[in-house]
């Protein structure tokens, strides 16, 4: 059994009482004070969180946008620097390998922001799709950590630390390079709970400073350290998918309802596959439910109508900010229209539940789609 890998701020975490468990091969908090009350605290002030297991690789060269358009199936090439682009990226079947982040610093330069789960996984596999253009990949995961401070009193903390620069100018899904404490980093605002929010991308050097600077503001609004806890209940409110929870290789970006992230109008790779299950039309599709029950449900259970299986639960919830029992999974097409009454198995018993539209809750996220 390998080690588990700790950020730069697992010393930090112990003192401030989180309790530690395995996510992906690292070491990370899972809670300090408790789920519910950290999730509040970000739908209601400010949550900071430590997500400096994602992975950060660098595509940079003379083919970067063009290659990164090809690698993706939604469009680098139509927004300007400085903008973010949220993209599956699949494999030859329309199977999503990852869902990133793009950040389009320049046409020869660009960040890929990949889930920790798929860090050397995605490596390997841009390296080997970027053989014929003129690129470089280059793996910074160990040179990033990454505090994400989220939550409706975000902007006016975090201008209090970052006096040199109007936040108000960075708009959603949109990033700059800043100085701070000496070192230049990257500030973007996109979030993962549904409020608004902050990514600050910063070296190891600087980023028990930051951390210890983002905790007193956030305490000042009675906000505070959350784990991964509540950023799993956090993201599954608005429906913001989990990948090796809500999508994987096995399921496409248009069943997973992320057809807006799909530009037919290019080249790139999955294309063809997904050209023909559109035509064809999906068979299953993601839903979103409401259990007429309190047992909770999780990913994995099944899904029945009328004693057939028709489907499998994704991710289940009961949502602290709306007080239901509510899950996410794939039902074959015919049964996923809103209204629709299913039955999920959970243990040996058939809990009742209802197919409800989704997002379930929408927060202070600054949107642009």
């Amino acid at each position: 059994m390998s080690e588990l890998k700790k950020t730069p701020l697992y010393e930090r975490h112990i003192e401030l009482g989180a309790k530690m468990g395995e996510f992906v091969g690292w070491e990370l908090p899972l809670w300090y004070s408790s789920i519910i009350d950290e999730h509040n605290a970000v739908r209601n002030c400010i949550g900071v969180f430590d997500v400096s297991h994602m992975g950060e690789l660098f595509v940079q060269g003379k083919d970067a946008q063009k290659f990164v358009n090809y690698l993706i199936t939604n469009n680098v090439e139509r927004v300007p620097n400085g903008k973010i682009v949220y993209s599956p990226m699949c494999n030859e079947d329309g199977g999503i390998l990852d869902d990133l982040l793009a950040y389009k610093f320049n046409e020869e330069k660009i960040l890929l922001v990949v889930n920790a789960s798929n860090t050397q996984k995605d490596f390997e596999w841009v390296k080997t799709q970027a053989s014929s253009f003129n690129v470089d990949i280059i793996n910074k995961s160990d040179e990033y950590c990454q505090i994400a401070f989220q939550g409706p009193k975000s902007q006016d903390q975090l201008q209090k630390y970052l006096k040199d620069i109007d936040l108000d100018s960075i708009e959603y899904y949109s990033f700059e390079v800043i100085q701070l404490e000496g070192e230049e980093i990257i500030l973007s605002r996109t979030g993962y709970t549904g409020e608004d929010g902050f990514e600050l991308y910063l070296s190891p050097t600087i980023v028990v400073k930051v951390w210890d600077k983002l905790i007193q503001l956030a305490k000042e609004v009675d906000g505070k350290p959350c784990g991964l806890g509540s950023r799993d209940t956090l993201r599954f409110e608005p429906k913001m998918l989990l990948y090796g929870n809500d999508m994987d290789e096995n399921t496409t970006p248009l069943e997973a309802g992320l057809r807006w992230t799909v530009d037919f109008n290019k080249e790139f790779i999955g294309k063809e596959a997904l050209l023909k299950q559109k035509e064809e039309g999906i068979k299953r599709k993601l839903v979103g439910m409401e259990i007429h029950d309190k047992m909770p449900v999780r990913h994995g259970y099944e899904i029945y109508k009328d004693n057939e299986k028709i489907g499998f639960v994704t991710s289940g919830v009961k949502s602290p900010t709306l007080g239901k029992n509510l899950a996410l999974g794939y039902v074959s097409k015919e049964f996923s229209k809103s209204g629709t009454m299913v039955s999920i198995k959970a243990r040996n018993k058939l809990l009742e539940a209802e197919v409800v539209k989704t997002p379930f809750y929408k927060g202070s996220v600054k949107s642009t789609k």
